[in-house]
């Protein structure tokens, strides 16, 4: 397939690293970060061998120092470790439903998971199921269509259509590619935007087929335009190697093995500089009626930090869904994807500085790039800037009245002898655009130290977070000076939060873990371990209280929603919450999975009258078959998602769906199965 990409005239190279890729160690952090467009398609070319070759060299001192430290950063290495219009209202549709738990109200986040209130998508394995699920008793399967590659998620919009991401490997047929590369096979490949027609959810109907390089990691939707943030490593040519081809005795024949290492580092370079820009950059394209259709790109629309990354892609996709055929725009940053962000108006990608190795008192940080997206066609670069520590997750970052305040975990490396340890403290930063930059305008003093942040959340003016090590530090935060946010208040408690919802402008709903205080001896019991549920009173910001508490299930006990937000499901309407569980009951008799279990959890929530449990669904008895090379074997799926409407309660697994009133959830009241699954045991 011929690439296609548009020149914008030819200008001199300003290098950032010298050519011959050697910098000495180390590069300082940027405190004055950018993005700069490239001129012209040799200086694209030219920064990704420059980078290339010093990222090469870099791994290969650290052989020869003895410093080697951190994992692979190619993609050979990595794979060694590891269209329709509205549709009709329907006559019979609940008053109220639960969509998609998202962190911004009106920006939706993709899963695999979505429903409209009459009917539920999900994909499961490599189909995408249409499920009527109104009214609950009729709950039935109306279709299912074969999506290529694997379906990770996707987005189901106003108009009826289903935008759906998967990884989508070349080099592999859709029978013979592994399991596995669902979550990535550890190098580049696709991702396959596949928009299906749903008005009609008993004839599916697919409308435009896109292929992007890169591994997909997040979406937002707004509107018609959905934003797809890609990360993508580039492909080292055939030939590159990381060690010699030596079987001596390294440490008596030091001068042999470093010379051998010199050897290969010329030899690394000159394969690296022999590739064209086609051979590091592949081609997007669309699939068409008469063949696949080349999708041209600007070298302009590349651009690169003025700081220390490592060699990678992170692409902005915006698919603009107004018209017959979408349109596409790319924004590629030379870097890493972190952790994505999305304001109504604004998207953030964090991505991590490289150290090469670690020396003392270094500390980690994390450069953040802004993007307009009020435009429905394209994404704007606006501005840069850092902060010290990481990020762990989206609910780190918030933006609020033209501030963007970023929770960190700053780790601090220092040398012991012949090793190296760390040290921890916390902090909140709020960064706001000052002379083109995104400048440090304010932040709280460095709080919580050996502990990390376990969960965050902003609102408004005020902010939440909490660390862990032993006991859970509930700190909650005055944010209403951009200069000079606080932390006004304090709550210690057994265990930790690893997601925070707000309940009421004065509540937070909390799922995490308890764990007892340690004993006289400075031991936690592991075995008293269990999930809990708490409602915190937040109305008196510097005296933050946990009013109710809620234990779920036993030491093995756990819920995805705990550490993915889309698993947790609130229903205000109802007070109403509803989660996916998982535990195992140890038991002498019976067969060793017998004793797993997988419900849906549901909750009834009062800021009065605290945490009150109303049963679960249960789809034990519901086995799927699978079939992988020479072997196979059936498992009980975990229920991973829920939807709420009215009084009903639907339990999602990939095996299928079940539905029960939300006041017998024992006795359901409809089940449907996805291909490949079975009641009734093995």
């Amino acid at each position: 397939m011929k690439r296609i990409i548009q020149t914008a005239g030819l200008m001199t190279l300003g290098l950032l690293m010298a050519c011959d890729g050697s910098s000495g160690g180390p590069q300082p952090v940027q405190s004055r970060v950018a993005l700069s467009a490239f001129n012209d398609c040799a200086e694209l070319e030219q920064y990704i061998e420059d980078v290339a070759t010093d990222q090469m060299r870099a791994q290969l001192d650290g052989y020869r120092d003895g410093r080697y430290w951190g994992g692979p950063i190619f993609a050979e290495d990595a794979a060694a470790n590891s269209a329709g219009g509205t549709r009709s209202p329907s006559a019979s549709a609940p008053t109220a439903y639960t969509k998609t738990n998202t962190q911004v109200a009106g920006v939706d986040e993709a899963d695999f998971m979505k429903t409209d209130g009459t009917r539920i998508f999900v994909l499961s394995g490599q189909k995408l199921y249409a499920v009527r699920s109104w009214p609950a008793v009729d709950m039935e399967v109306a279709s299912s269509i074969t999506i290529q590659g694997w379906p990770q998620e996707m987005f189901l919009d106003e108009r009826g259509r289903v935008v759906i991401f998967s990884s989508y490997y070349p080099q592999y047929s859709d029978t013979e590619a592994p399991y596995w590369c669902m979550w990535g096979c550890g190098y580049s490949g696709y991702t396959k935007i596949t928009v299906v027609n749903a008005t009609d959810e008993d004839n599916l109907q697919v409308t435009e087929q896109l292929y992007l390089p890169g591994n997909y990691a997040n979406a937002r939707r707004i509107g018609d335009s959905v934003r797809v943030v890609l990360r993508d490593y580039l492909n080292l040519p055939e030939g590159v190697r990381y060690w010699p081809d030596y079987t001596g005795d390294w440490e008596r024949d030091e001068a042999r093995f470093l010379a051998a290492l010199d050897d290969i580092k010329a030899q690394n370079e000159a394969l690296i500089r022999a590739q064209t820009l086609d051979d590091w950059l592949p081609q997007a394209y669309r699939a068409g009626i008469n063949g696949d259709e080349a999708i041209a790109r600007s070298c302009g629309d590349f651009s690169r930090p003025n700081a220390p990354v490592r060699l990678g892609l992170a692409s902005i996709a915006t698919l603009n869904m107004v018209g017959q055929q979408s349109s596409l725009h790319m924004n590629t940053i030379m870097g890493e994807v972190g952790e994505v962000y999305a304001s109504d108006a604004n998207l953030y990608v964090a991505s991590p500085h490289w150290w090469w190795w670690p020396e003392d008192n270094q500390r980690n940080y994390t450069y953040i790039h802004k993007f307009d997206i009020t435009r429905a066609d394209r994404a704007v670069y606006v501005a840069s800037g850092g902060v010290e520590g990481y990020v762990l997750n989206q609910f780190a970052m918030d933006e609020h009245n033209g501030f963007l305040r970023v929770a960190t975990t700053i780790d601090r490396w220092f040398r012991t002898n012949d090793w190296f340890q760390t040290e921890t403290t916390n902090r909140v930063s709020v960064l706001g655009e000052v002379a083109g930059y995104l400048t440090t305008v304010g932040r709280t003093p460095e709080l919580a130290d050996d502990e990390r942040i376990q969960s965050a959340r902003f609102m408004g003016n005020r902010g939440y977070l909490v660390t862990f090590e032993q006991i859970d530090p509930l700190f909650t935060m005055d944010l209403s000076n951009p200069a000079r946010p606080r932390i006004v208040g304090e709550l210690e408690i057994p265990g930790f939060s690893s997601y925070m919802h707000p309940l009421d402008e004065n509540h937070l709903l909390a799922i995490g873990v308890y764990l007892p205080e340690p004993g006289p001896n400075g031991q936690v019991d592991w075995s008293q371990r269990s999930m809990k549920l708490s409602i915190f009173d937040v109305s008196d910001l510097a005296h933050p209280q946990q009013t109710f508490v809620q234990t779920v299930g036993t030491a093995y006990g756990w819920s995805e929603a705990a550490w993915e937000h889309k698993a947790f499901n609130y229903f205000p309407e109802r007070q109403m919450l509803a989660i996916p569980f998982s535990d195992w009951t140890p038991s002498p008799n019976g067969y060793y999975w017998d004793n797993f279990i997988s419900d849906l959890r549901l909750f009834h929530i009062d800021v009065n009258t605290g945490i009150t449990p109303r049963g679960s669904i249960d789809m034990a008895e519901v086995y799927r078959y699978v079939e992988y090379y020479d072997w196979s074997w059936y498992y009980s799926p975990w229920i991973r998602r829920s939807v709420m409407a009215d009084d009903f309660a639907y339990a999602i697994s990939d095996a299928g769906i079940r539905v029960a009133n939300m006041n017998t959830p024992s006795t359901p009241v409809a089940t449907v199965l996805f291909d490949g699954a079975r009641t009734g045991g093995r």
